[in-house]
């Protein structure tokens, strides 16, 4: 029976932890560098165990000005005579989050023969779609660049993290002789 009681107990105890840990904190009023407004993405989280971890700033909806890059991937980018060039391809970020550059997929067909190129976002200026039409409402990148300067400029190639060596080879040459052990 004891042994009972203190599963019940453990098991509640455990439950009603995660029900206050999904519950969302109110605001405090008694922090006055805490701002109502724009919330602070260096104020330390009080749950932290260590105070090394920093508190999130939570995005509830997306805005009308921003883009995911899930469907950024694949929009069309139009050359200088407004004509469909590439696509982007991929997204280039350092590990702050900033932007450093589109990968554009230029020429090729359907994807064979293609060549990729990484430009800044600043070389890029973007379009609004075509309101009227069905399939061609998603905004555009536009660039001043044409197509044959696209294929001419130098090619992206993405960070291949070098490979590790276990030892199995390409280590120091062993001596030559005696397979093993001692000599006779």
């Amino acid at each position: 029976m004891l042994k009972k009681l203190a599963l019940i107990s453990a098991v509640s105890a455990f439950a009603i932890g995660t029900a206050l840990a999904q519950s969302p904190n109110p605001p405090s009023s008694s922090s006055p560098s805490m701002s109502q407004d724009k919330p602070s993405a260096t104020t330390p989280s009080t749950s932290s165990q260590n105070g090394s971890m920093k508190s999130a700033d939570f995005i509830a909806a997306q805005k009308p000005d921003q883009f995911l890059a899930s469907k950024f991937k694949g929009t069309n980018v139009l050359g200088s005579d407004n004509q469909k060039i590439g696509d982007v391809s991929d997204i280039l970020f350092d590990k702050n989050g900033k932007i450093d550059a589109f990968v554009v997929s230029v020429g090729g067909f359907l994807g064979i023969g293609a060549k990729d190129v990484a430009l800044a976002p600043s070389a890029f200026q973007m379009v609004p779609g075509d309101p009227n039409s069905a399939t061609d409402k998603s905004p555009k990148l536009k660039t001043s660049m044409t197509k044959d300067q696209l294929k001419e400029a130098a090619n992206f190639e993405p960070y291949k993290e070098p490979r590790a060596t276990t030892g199995s080879g390409g280590g120091a040459p062993r001596p030559s002789g005696s397979s093993g052990g001692m000599s006779k």
